[in-house]
């Protein structure tokens, strides 16, 4: 799978990060992770990777292999990460993606995926690696 950025190009680099975080959290039990393409709508990033857990140990976790697996796999690290203490909801920029790992009261208070419904869900689990 490839998607085109606004400038033409191809944006595989960042389609890969985000796909490595999905699937990072998803093997760790992040529940309801979602990929969205959000730069059409944000000059800051291209996607958006966003995952809950069930209480903060599990954000923690998913926080550490999204981290690790990441790193591993395309040899990236986060230029910044927000929220690690309070395990809540921790922000992982990686500059194109940026992950959001959420403890589910948090997740479903804020409801970020509402705020960014009319762009494209990129469908994770269909995408080979």
């Amino acid at each position: 799978m490839t998607v085109s950025d606004d400038r033409g190009g191809l944006d595989e680099a960042a389609l890969a990060v985000a796909l490595s975080a999905a699937r990072a959290a998803d093997a760790k039990h992040g529940t309801d992770v979602t990929v969205l393409a959000v730069g059409d709508v944000l000059a800051i990033t291209e996607y958006f990777v966003i995952c809950g857990a069930g209480n903060r140990r599990l954000v923690r976790t998913l926080v550490e292999e999204v981290e690790a697996e990441v790193g591993r796999e395309l040899q990236r690290r986060p230029l910044r990460t927000e929220g690690r203490h309070e395990q809540q909801w921790v922000l992982l920029d990686y500059g194109d993606v940026v992950v959001h790992v959420f403890l589910q009261e948090i997740r479903d208070f804020y409801e970020i995926e509402r705020l960014y419904r009319d762009v494209a869900v990129i469908d994770w689990t269909a995408v080979d690696h």
